[in-house]
């Protein structure tokens, strides 16, 4: 019986990803066939000094320790998926000192495009439980996931003459880690994401609790706006942005003038070009069959569900995690031909992550690639929502004292809810 191999990260690995190199890249720039690569990758082959030093070479530009000047401030990315939050604010200057992403396939994409001094952590919850382990920072971002709260609502519970607070309302949640490490660290500034329906989820509830816990229990000055994302992409995305400062500041997420989305850019800007597109994304003559029959079958009953077809002067709906299924929510019009998919690489483009200045690599298979992006944040709005605040973040570490604020506790529940990423 064949021994089962030890999966381990061999330093040929190692280096190959602080280099940002995909295993194509990484063997051509030693001068190896795949197949070696692979070996060298697997650890089946010891690799020469010289291919080991050639990928040190390309690491070395990419591990320079940033600057620590005043307005080079130090954040956290937490639930980092493939790091768009990290992308906007890297763009006004910021280095980030720590990640938390607990989906191996997304840290897979994530250490691909984002060569760190430090590793990717896991599951967030070790680190909420001793903050002490995550590096000080200046601000926090995390896309945090949206779950259901273990009771519902603070008025309830008052209502009910019950506590309420981190113990009663958030346990068992993300969202709990998340502020538990702000109430440790202190932070000047954070950014949190999710989804546009969180303001409404149970009633309004939900949203009431997170906004009563980071504004009457860290204390911070909150501010929160639904913005879209078709004034920056070809794609009709909004998402909530909620954004706190310790400090009082003029900074007014409201009062920011975003770009009118009539505008912007259509879909034909993101496309690639036919010839480069495999036919493996055109819709299967089967699949076209069933998409269309399912529609006119709803369309019958009144309902409006079914695929929607887009052509190079459009705006796309929202990509979704399921994307991968049978791309029914954004197709693409072929001359001739049955529509095809997006590809992944033009999923990267309409989320705003790869550009004409910057590429962005993909390492995972389409399925995975189409989660990620799904599930992703648009760059380039986070990029507007950064640099408008960079001023203001920038004044508040000019007013950063040796003396450091007290650590607000916060009683971890013994037997917290059952976790539920999504």
């Amino acid at each position: 019986m064949a021994l089962k191999r030890t999966k381990k990260l061999t330093e040929f690995k190692r280096l190959r990803e602080l280099a940002g190199l995909t295993l194509p890249e990484a063997a051509d720039a030693v001068k190896v066939d795949l197949r070696t690569g692979y070996r060298y990758e697997r650890g089946e082959t010891k690799p020469t000094k010289l291919a080991l030093d050639k990928l040190r070479e390309l690491a070395e530009p990419r591990l320079m320790p940033l600057t620590s000047a005043a307005n080079n401030f130090r954040f956290i990315d937490l639930f980092a998926g493939i790091g768009g939050l990290r992308m906007g604010f890297e763009s006004i200057g910021g280095r980030c000192v720590f990640t938390s992403e607990w989906d191996k396939k997304c840290q897979e994409t994530y250490a691909l495009n984002f060569p760190d001094n430090h590793p990717i952590a896991g599951d967030i919850r070790p680190y909420s439980e001793h903050p002490e382990r995550i590096p000080e920072h200046d601000l926090l971002v995390a896309g945090f996931p949206c779950q259901p709260f273990s009771i519902a609502g603070v008025s309830k519970k008052n209502a009910l003459g019950r506590p309420h607070g981190f113990l009663c309302d958030t346990q068992g949640t993300l969202f709990f880690d998340t502020a538990q490490i702000i109430a440790h660290h202190r932070p000047a500034a954070f950014v949190l994401e999710n989804v546009k329906n969180l303001e409404r989820h149970d009633k309004g509830r939900t949203f009431a609790t997170i906004i009563n816990v980071l504004e009457n229990e860290l204390g911070y000055h909150v501010q929160y706006r639904v913005i879209g994302s078709q004034s920056w992409v070809p794609q009709k995305r909004e998402r909530i942005f909620i954004v706190g400062f310790r400090e009082k500041t003029d900074f007014d997420l409201n009062a920011l003038k975003v770009p009118l989305a009539g505008r912007g850019p259509k879909l034909g800007t993101i496309l690639q070009h036919p010839d480069e597109v495999d036919p493996k994304y055109t819709l299967t003559a089967h699949l076209w069959k069933y998409l269309q029959d399912y529609k006119a079958k709803h369309t019958a009953a009144g309902n409006g569900f079914g695929f929607s077809l887009f052509g190079p002067d459009d705006v796309t709906r929202t990509l979704s995690a399921r994307y991968y299924k049978d791309g029914s929510e954004i197709l693409i019009a072929q001359n001739g031909n049955r529509p095809r998919r997006l590809t992944p690489k033009e999923c990267a483009r309409l989320m705003g992550f790869e550009t004409s200045k910057r590429q962005f690599k993909i390492c995972v298979s389409d399925t995975q690639a189409y989660k990620q992006f799904g599930n992703a944040v648009v760059v380039p709005v986070v990029e507007f929502i950064a640099k408008a605040m960079k001023p203001h973040i920038e004044a508040a570490l000019q007013k950063r004292t040796s003396k450091k604020e007290p650590v607000r506790k916060v009683t971890r529940p013994e037997k917290p809810a059952a976790l539920m990423y999504g």
